[in-house]
């Protein structure tokens, strides 16, 4: 299996990213996920299931951040605002933290959806993996990442990896 993403100068599109236009936004986070395209994926797959993480931010917040967790997805490309589609079934990203330890409210559309990068101190590489299954997982919206790869074990037949930069800084 093959994936692609369309860089801006290397880096993943403004966009879909720190410096997002409003209308890609909610509450100030950029959760309109860029398009991925998928080629080759292997007989007998059933859905895809994807994940976006920061491993560059441990330093930064002790942990990797989880920008973007989705499974049950259709075996074809991803599009752009995957969410607005309604198809798949959307895990639950870190900003969980904020609703756990600071009390902020639970949000859908922000904890159960892409959150765009934002590296707050330097160009960070984000992991994208799609998994390419011979069946439809159960899981249900909200799910977390120790789910997905538990209930995904026995049921991979492909992975395909991509690392993506993301700028911390603004360019014109």
């Amino acid at each position: 299996m093959k994936i692609d993403v369309t860089l801006d100068n290397s880096f993943i599109p403004d966009k879909y990213a720190k410096y997002a236009p409003a209308n890609y936004r909610t509450n100030d986070m950029p959760t309109t996920n860029f398009p991925v395209e998928i080629s080759n994926t292997p007989a007998g797959t059933q859905s895809l299931s994807v994940s976006l993480i920061d491993y560059d931010a441990v330093p930064v917040c002790g942990f990797p951040w989880i920008h973007w967790l989705a499974a049950n997805l259709p075996v074809t490309n991803i599009p752009e605002n995957l969410r607005a589609t309604k198809r798949g079934t959307f895990g639950t990203n870190s900003t969980w933290h904020d609703v756990q330890k600071l009390g902020h409210p639970a949000n859908a559309s922000i904890n159960q959806s892409y959150i765009g990068p934002m590296p707050p101190d330097k160009t960070h590489n984000y992991t994208l993996t799609v998994f390419a299954l011979d069946t439809k997982l159960d899981l249900q919206n909200g799910f977390f990442l120790n789910e997905l790869r538990s209930k995904s074990m026995e049921h991979v037949l492909d992975i395909a990896i991509l690392e993506l930069p993301a700028r911390a800084e603004h360019f014109v």
